[in-house]
């Protein structure tokens, strides 16, 4: 089995005044996934991801990125960032700042000019690649910005808050990019406060609370235990029958059964007691408990 793109132990950060921003992470990011970071304001994501791309020093930090220590040169040149609020030149065009990137990360000239023509289309932004960014709206920036994080052709792929003021056709648009990433074969870590976003691409997240992780995971394992199934009928469920289903350990609400677990089996014993009397089967929907709930059953309420 491949190493993973990152694992981490043992990983604080104590600021001046005895502030302690990371308490003792530990977090392990298999390759090829969408990896959500989720947590509320404070709950240290950013420093995470400074840490990571060497922005700050860690008090200690073991791990890995991409196979190797934490922090290496040689390493950072396979990852790509785009940091909050990222912002450039307002007198550089969309197509040098990307140009630009290029540079700082050592792409050759010519590889350079064709991965930039390449980004901007991708991205959206080939139309207004000569327009100067200090014309561009802030979800535009955040475009470039992620075309920028591209141009070195990254295994590893650090996004902090990448649709923070982008439209939601954008935001559609972005999902779309990075799951074209992970099929790609690239691992994709997204720190963000946009719940629904992330829970659409996401394969796994942790959750940080005050400096720790309080759950992390795939989230299929994480939801598991509040899978269930709904089956709604067309009208209401006669009394009898609503009975005899609740006596069987489901649950009934008006024209509705709910089957808790993961197992279907018990679904088609119901779908056959209704269709007996001659009740129209209206859907079948499988429900489990939300990212946002999740995370907030994890933090203890609190809210971003």
């Amino acid at each position: 089995m491949d190493e993973a793109a990152l694992e981490l132990s043992r990983v604080r950060k104590i600021y001046r005044g005895r502030v302690e921003a990371l308490r003792g992470i530990s977090l392990e990011v298999p390759r090829g996934m969408i990896f959500g970071l989720l947590g509320p304001n404070g709950a240290g994501k950013s420093t995470l991801v400074k840490i990571l791309t060497t922005i700050i020093r860690p008090t200690t930090c073991e791990g890995t990125m991409l196979g190797r220590p934490v922090g290496r040169k040689d390493v950072l040149r396979r990852v790509g960032y785009l940091p909050e609020s990222a912002r450039f030149p307002g007198y550089l065009t969309g197509r040098q700042v990307v140009d630009y990137a290029a540079g700082l990360a050592g792409v050759p000239a010519g590889r350079g000019r064709q991965r930039n023509a390449e980004l901007l289309d991708l991205v959206g932004m080939s139309e207004s690649r000569d327009r100067r960014v200090g014309t561009y709206s802030k979800g535009m920036v955040q475009r470039i910005g992620l075309a920028q994080a591209l141009v070195n052709d990254p295994e590893l792929v650090l996004l902090d808050e990448p649709t923070d003021g982008v439209d939601p056709a954008g935001r559609r648009d972005m999902r779309n990019l990075l799951v074209k990433l992970r099929d790609e074969g690239r691992t994709v870590f997204v720190n963000s406060h946009l719940l629904g976003e992330l829970e659409m691409v996401c394969d796994a997240v942790a959750i940080l609370k005050e400096g720790r992780v309080v759950k992390q995971g795939r989230l299929d394992d994480l939801t598991a235990a509040s899978r269930r199934y709904e089956v709604e009928a067309a009208g209401e469920i006669p009394a009898e029958l609503a009975a005899r289903f609740r006596a069987d350990g489901f649950e009934v609400d008006g024209a509705r059964v709910g089957v808790r677990g993961e197992d279907p089996g018990p679904v088609q014993g119901v779908i056959d007691a209704l269709r007996s009397r001659r009740a129209v089967i209206a859907g079948v929907h499988v429900k489990r408990q939300s990212l946002e709930d999740l995370f907030l059953e994890s933090v203890g309420g609190g809210r971003e």
